[in-house]
């Protein structure tokens, strides 16, 4: 799991990049701009612009990498071994009773100390 891939950068990358901004800026502000049109058609041109920024993102060398991060992401999510319903529930109760003992406890200490205290001022 140790193996880094070496991803070389074309020198297109700061151009693409520079696109991907643009297209950002421009649905933020087609966004301002057309405020008086119906939501969904809004909705639909910010994700249509977000994929086509997207896309062009993934192009690039870091762009690559994130991609290739999170397929290894997928695949060890997979491997993770997710605890039965029934270990949850008695995980859960096992926390509020502790929560509840300390509750208790600390209660229990708070008003002792504050008896002391109350003797001891007067």
């Amino acid at each position: 799991m140790n193996v880094k891939a070496e991803v070389t950068g074309s020198r297109f990358d700061l151009v693409k990049w520079l696109v991907v901004a643009a297209l950002v800026v421009v649905a933020v502000v087609g966004n301002q701009y057309y405020s008086a049109e119906p939501i969904l058609y809004r909705v639909m041109a910010l994700l249509v612009v977000a994929v086509v920024a997207a896309l062009i993102a993934l192009q690039t060398a870091k762009g690559r990498s994130f991609f290739a991060l999170a397929k290894e992401a997928r695949v060890e999510i997979r491997k993770v071994v997710w605890p039965t319903r029934q270990e949850t529930t008695q995980t859960t109760l096992i926390v509020v009773a502790v929560v509840l003992v300390m509750a208790l406890l600390l209660w229990g200490l708070d008003t002792l100390l504050g008896w002391l205290v109350s003797m001891v001022v007067g």
